[in-house]
């Protein structure tokens, strides 16, 4: 993958650190996005850059992309010439059923989840459609395929990431760009501290008793999905821990 330059979001832990790391072992130039600071070995270092960007911020992201344009990596070639962008900035917020939803809680997973991804997709993509090639792998969730009690928002984010990577598909034939959408199941990242809001005890709850994927799953996945000839696609993964069947089929050992 040497010379290949990768732009991943929510860059700082979880799947979006596992897909950095895994690109820059695979010898690519990566760019992660993160509103917090990410930290590489000292010997990727020189094929990294971060950039503190809050995706749900429009302005923040073409700030991102305009210095990139005044920057090349170490094969001279610019930063802003994505090959693969992975869409993955995203949380959940609580569980309340719809009628006690929080105006807040709902505006941050819809402005990150949702038109975060619109955002960083609207400026990254016209990019690799000049250049005819590219590969967008968008991370969604099996949430955005099966609702469950108070996913309301959550499921719907995810859902319309389902939508949007399936007519991005359609409005991208023949262009050369390739379009993958991966739906994981459990994922043992901060998901549940975030959704709980730093409730250690709860999150820890969500995954005792099984064994869920981890942030390494999911990236395994998205760079075989990021480097099939370009003459494949793959449109749509569900990838589950062999614990889960679906969002309400979980065995548990306790």
């Amino acid at each position: 993958m040497n010379a290949t330059t990768v732009l991943v979001t929510g860059a700082s832990s979880g799947i979006g650190l596992a897909c950095v790391m895994q690109f820059l072992q695979r010898g690519a130039n990566v760019i992660g996005w993160s509103r917090r600071p990410v930290e590489v070995p000292e010997h990727l270092g020189g094929r990294f850059i971060h950039q503190h960007v809050d995706v749900r911020s429009h302005d923040a992201v073409k700030h991102a992309v305009e210095q990139l344009h005044r920057g090349t990596s170490a094969q001279g070639r610019p930063w802003s010439e994505i090959d693969i962008l992975v869409n993955n900035a995203g949380l959940s917020r609580g569980l309340n059923p719809l009628h006690e939803g929080v105006d807040e809680d709902w505006e941050e997973m819809i402005d990150t989840n949702l038109k975060g991804l619109l955002w960083v997709t609207r400026e990254i993509l016209p990019g690799m459609v000049e250049r005819h090639r590219g590969t967008i792998v968008n991370i969604a969730s099996v949430a955005g395929i099966e609702a469950y009690r108070g996913g309301n928002v959550y499921c719907a984010t995810k859902a319309a990431v389902k939508m949007l990577s399936d007519t991005m598909q359609i409005d991208l034939l023949g262009s050369g760009v390739r379009v993958c959408n991966v739906d994981p199941g459990m994922v043992h990242t901060e998901f549940s501290q975030v959704r709980y809001r730093g409730d250690m005890e709860r999150a820890v709850r969500v995954y005792q008793g099984l064994t869920p994927l981890s942030g390494d799953d999911v990236a395994d996945v998205v760079v075989f999905a990021a480097t099939r000839p370009q003459h494949v696609t793959l449109q749509d993964i569900l990838i589950m821990p062999t614990d889960q069947a679906t969002i309400h089929h979980v065995n548990k050992k306790v």
